[in-house]
């Protein structure tokens, strides 16, 4: 089988490039031929067997005229993938650069762009042209539920992410400065990953667990005005040597962090059109053997088995989050028992059986059958 992905550059460290990079690696090792159609700017890759064609705009460094510029580039799209059996979609906006192939075509739909980019004022019908053509993969049956609210009539099936088990089973090579009981952030500093109402709910924590600290890991970069008001808020509630921004960090000591801390907390909020699709930080909290905390209304439920893995809280509810926090941390056999469950679960979500379900994915296109 050969199949031709349009997908962000996989060297890139941010959740469509680790995506396409590890569903990539899976299919290589069932046989399956790749051509992976990404960015014009994309760096030399260590995926071995790919033929890469770089046409693309970038998506994750601004472009002016990126939609002209997506559209420009079909009839390259379609002269690359003349070989292929099917195109599969990986970052939902390149889904506009795809619309003269005449292949089969599946989506993935990790979250907030394929609904958003289907309601688009001017390239919206382009979009949902393509997008009823196709077959979609869903991260999480929420995803699938906003996907269908905006296309009803949508080819849909959900595969959850899969998550790279032997990253968090090895030991860990660096040593990190764990001083007391601690939370573990690990996500974007930004408004929709709830940081703010994590620091709000350690004020609360602490008011039971003194010595207790958070630790957050994240790029700072993307929305510098939040990260402000998150420091404000530290401070105005004496947090600062309760809580930790670390920024970005490199592998090793990310994974130290991960088999230090003792829980692991995100507190995913929707705001407009935007929400998690999935939370594979959940998922790889729970290859680390930590029990984690989440929200529900969104992807978390499928990454999160209340009261098996972890907890989820409704979003907005800072007490709850606090209450989740302060049972966790006060009982160390909660904790193993939930880490223990965590681990088994993750286990069933490997790339290998991600990778088994999107084939089958691939079958049925090709049988026509309805999923």
């Amino acid at each position: 089988m050969h199949v031709a992905f349009i997908a962000t550059d996989p060297s890139e460290a941010h959740g469509w490039s680790n995506h396409a990079r590890d569903l990539i690696g899976a299919l290589i090792a069932n046989d399956v031929q790749i051509t992976l159609i990404t960015s014009r700017n994309a760096a030399p890759s260590a995926l071995p067997n790919v033929a890469f064609r770089r046409l693309l705009p970038s998506l994750t460094v601004p472009s002016r005229l990126l939609s002209l510029r997506l559209l420009a580039a079909n009839w390259a799209v379609r002269r690359a993938t003349r070989h292929a059996d099917l195109v599969h979609i990986l970052a939902e906006p390149y889904a506009l650069s795809a619309l003269l192939t005449p292949k089969p075509l599946i989506v993935t739909a990790h979250g907030t762009y394929l609904p958003q980019t289907a309601q688009r004022k001017v390239f919206g019908a382009s979009y949902r042209h393509l997008y009823r053509r196709a077959r979609i993969i869903c991260v999480s049956r929420y995803t699938e539920r906003r996907v269908r609210a905006v296309l009803p009539q949508a080819q849909t099936q959900v595969i959850p992410n899969g998550v790279d088990l032997a990253r968090f089973a090895r030991p860990a090579s660096a040593a990190v400065s764990k001083r007391a009981p601690t939370v573990l952030s690990v996500g974007q500093i930004k408004p929709r990953k709830g940081f703010l109402e994590i620091v709000e709910a350690m004020a609360l924590v602490r008011a039971q667990i003194p010595e207790a600290e958070a630790v957050f890991i994240g790029d700072p970069q993307g929305d510098p005005r939040y990260v402000a008001r998150l420091r404000e808020r530290i401070a105005a509630l004496g947090l600062q040597e309760a809580v930790r921004l670390l920024g970005r960090l490199p592998e090793p000591e990310l994974l130290a962090w991960y088999a230090a801390a003792d829980v692991f907390a995100l507190h995913s909020l929707n705001q407009g059109e935007s929400f998690e699709g999935f939370g594979l930080v959940y998922l790889e909290a729970s290859a680390a053997g930590l029990p984690v905390v989440g929200t529900r209304d969104c992807g978390a439920e499928d990454a999160i088995r209340h009261g098996e893995t972890g907890f989820l809280v409704s979003q907005g509810d800072v007490p709850g989050l606090a209450e989740a926090l302060v049972r966790l941390l006060r009982d160390s056999e909660l904790r193993k028992r939930l880490g223990a469950a965590g681990r088994a679960f993750a286990a069933q979500h490997s790339w290998e059986a991600a990778a088994q379900q999107v084939l089958q994915c691939y079958q049925g296109t090709f049988h026509g059958m309805t999923l």
